[in-house]
């Protein structure tokens, strides 16, 4: 679960990561009034404005600005909220603004330059331990950071039996050549940030950058993270902080009624049960020429009314030409999904689009029988590459 950049900011301070101060604003008023509250809680007089969604890449899109007096903050606000955000991580259409995030300016003058450094904390699947990625190249995309200079990308691995020790937060500090006070607050910072990570089973989290003030604080200005899904079940209080407005609404509707569904940008709607048989079924649409709409899992419980709402779901999409249902019955029974199918389509009515259906495990040959007989505008197949060539054809 992705949160945006304000919460994710706070779940920080709540483990004691310095972050840069900001209130969240909804309208122009609210942001004018957040302004007006920083400039009497931390004394600055510039504030950056920043739209809140979940993607990255919003300055390049307009979506971070400075703001030198209360009338720019107004005139920016109004600017970004409502507006569609375009940035390198969204889709063509941008994404819409709700939000904006009103923070104090931390790039003041003062002893000493300021510096910014990248830092993130993932697990590294290769041998299952928890990493902290970090670079002096921080406000770049990493990725740039990877291909162009790769020898200024540091990683620190943590033993799981130990948990990060004192001496790795001083070797983090060190590569990034810190020094004196810089060096301890880094320490003390890294330390912070790889704590919130453990304690709040987070999958990922990203800070770029991470600020050296000119008084030698470091802080978070700002904080990409994502929650481990799988356990929230240990996190009830953070469900509360999933946007569903950031989510596509096909994906939130087929989740709410427990089918897995991922939208793409083909012309072929898949009906599958079980991840693996998906991404199969995906790929041999592509082989046979066609193009996957979607990946939908239907899971092992493929009774009529899961699978008329995935009909549905997939009906809402007018790219798709035509449908492949391929679903193995190793638990369940063909027949049952068969005799789902055949109701799905009586409630849903006539279905203006080729259908390809392809039943495979238990019971496969009565669920064909079923299919044939119902007088269904229906086509049953027992070769899933059959059934990738006739759904090639129909979209052709």
């Amino acid at each position: 679960m992705n949160l945006h950049e304000y919460q994710g900011k706070e779940l920080l301070s709540s483990f004691g990561v310095r972050i840069q101060r900001g209130i969240v604003a909804n309208t122009v008023e609210e942001a004018v009034a957040a302004a007006e509250k920083l400039n009497k809680d931390t004394g600055t007089s510039w504030w950056v404005i920043k739209a809140q969604i979940h993607a990255g890449g919003r300055g390049k899109g307009g979506g971070v600005k400075l703001a030198k007096s209360l009338e720019e903050v107004k005139t920016i606000s109004n600017d970004i909220l409502g507006m569609h955000l375009i940035t390198p991580q969204t889709s063509s259409s941008g994404k819409l603004v709700n939000q904006v995030l009103i923070a104090e300016d931390v790039y003041y003058p003062g002893e000493t330059e300021t510096e910014e450094y990248y830092m993130s904390v993932l697990l590294n699947r290769s041998n299952g331990r928890n990493m902290i990625m970090y670079s002096t190249e921080g406000g770049m995309d990493i990725e740039t950071v990877a291909e162009e200079t790769p020898h200024l990308i540091f990683t620190e691995e943590i033993d799981p039996s130990l948990g990060l020790q004192s001496f790795q937060c001083r070797k983090i500090a060190f590569n990034l050549g810190l020094s004196a006070l810089a060096f301890k607050e880094m320490t003390k910072f890294v330390y912070a940030l790889y704590q919130a990570y453990v304690n709040t089973d987070s999958s990922l989290f990203e800070i770029n950058p991470v600020l050296k003030t000119s008084d030698n604080k470091i802080m978070a200005v700002d904080s990409k993270v994502t929650l481990d899904d799988n356990a929230l079940y240990r996190h009830k209080d953070y469900i509360s902080l999933r946007d569903k407005r950031e989510e596509d609404p096909t994906e939130v509707e087929a989740g709410e009624y427990g089918l897995n569904f991922v939208k793409l940008d083909g012309n072929v709607g898949c009906m599958v049960n079980g991840a693996g048989l998906a991404m199969a079924t995906m790929d041999i649409i592509k082989m046979a020429g066609g193009n996957p709409a979607n990946f939908l899992d239907v899971g092992g419980t493929a009774d009529a009314k899961r699978v008329e709402q995935a009909f549905r779901i997939i009906l809402k999409d007018k790219a798709v030409k035509a449908i492949l249902v391929n679903i193995f019955g190793g638990i369940v029974r063909c027949d049952r999904v068969a005799q789902g199918i055949v109701d799905a389509y009586n409630n849903i009515g006539k279905i203006d689009i080729p259908l390809i259906v392809r039943l495979q495990g238990t019971n496969a040959e009565e669920a064909k029988k079923l299919i044939d007989e119902s007088g269904l505008e229906v086509e049953s197949v027992i070769l899933l590459q059959e059934a990738a060539d006739k759904v090639a054809e129909a979209v052709a």
